[in-house]
Order: C-alpha cells, then sequence, then structure tokens
C-alpha cells in the first residue's frame, strides 16, 4: 500500500534503525513506548491483520524476529509479551499486521498497546 507507513518503513522508504531483519520482517522500536522494552515486528508485504491470509513463512519470520529481539533486548530471561490487535475495535491504529513484544518491567493487565 503507497500510503502505508508501516510499508514505508519495512521497505526502507523511511529511515529506521532495525533491531532485526530477514527477507519478510524488520523490528524496530515503538515511536510510543508502552514499557521499558517495546518492539514492533512488521512484515515487509502488507497484510491488514492477523487473519489476512498470512504465509506461513511470513509467521514463521515473525517468531524468529520476536526471539531475536528478546535476546537482544535482555527480556529474553525475565519474560516479555506479544500482542496483535486485530481491527480498530481491539486497538489496531495502523492497518499493517504488526506484532507489539514488550518486557523490562512487571506488565499489568491494564496494559494495551
Amino acid at each position: 500500500m503507497s500510503d502505508c507507513i508501516f510499508c514505508k518503513i519495512a521497505n526502507g522508504e523511511i529511515p529506521s534503525e532495525f533491531l532485526y531483519e530477514d527477507d519478510n520482517v524488520v523490528a524496530f522500536n515503538d515511536l510510543n513506548p508502552q514499557a521499558p522494552v517495546h518492539v514492533l515486528v512488521v512484515p515487509k508485504a502488507h497484510h491488514d491483520n492477523f487473519v489476512d491470509d498470512v504465509p506461513a513463512e511470513t509467521l514463521a519470520s515473525m517468531e524468529r524476529a520476536v526471539k531475536a529481539v528478546a535476546e537482544k533486548t535482555g527480556v529474553a530471561q525475565t519474560g516479555f509479551r506479544c500482542i496483535m490487535n486485530t481491527g480498530a475495535a481491539a486497538g489496531q491504529t495502523v492497518m499493517h499486521l504488526h506484532m507489539h513484544v514488550l518486557g523490562g518491567k512487571p506488565l499489568g493487565e491494564g496494559l494495551i498497546p
């Protein structure tokens, strides 16, 4: 999608420092962090959300990215939360599939990025 901010970031049109990158996904720090560690894992190809016929290889890349990000940011040992919001009513504000990886402090029940 030509006007999608995450497409532009994931494909290098908008510069960003990636914590992880492979052929299918990138991971970068959230600009409005809800925890000391708040990283977004974003596919390079546009998918509106998790149930948008996302290829298995993209989902596998997302899992590898989460693992790498958790290790790189130090939350692999202490624990972290992964969240994928699907639709505006669920809190999705950018309609491009992405996973929030949050950690670095105890995460309360009310935390919804």
